[in-house]
């Protein structure tokens, strides 16, 4: 599954640099084929942005990556009441 996820992060870029360049660098474009191609680059930013966090939980949670270092809650909620002290 995590390759089937790697394959569409991977498409999901190529396709947002690719009509994202050619909705930024195209003179002869309609109004409507440069939506399209604005659509089409937006949505490959979002694909590619969402398979790319879902890659990195899983690798966290495999173990093949290292953990982000976040802390617990007690410890937060302990170090917002000192803040304003």
């Amino acid at each position: 599954m995590q390759k089937l996820i790697a394959v569409v992060n991977v498409v999901a870029w190529a396709g947002f640099w690719a009509f994202g360049y050619i909705a930024v660098t195209s003179d002869d474009l309609s109004e409507a084929q440069l939506v399209v191609a604005a659509i089409l680059a937006f949505a490959g930013l979002v694909t590619g942005v969402l398979a790319y966090m879902k890659l990195v939980r899983a690798s966290e949670l495999s173990g093949y990556a290292k953990g982000s270092n976040q802390i617990d809650a007690a410890t937060r909620n302990r170090a917002q009441e000192e803040w304003g002290k």
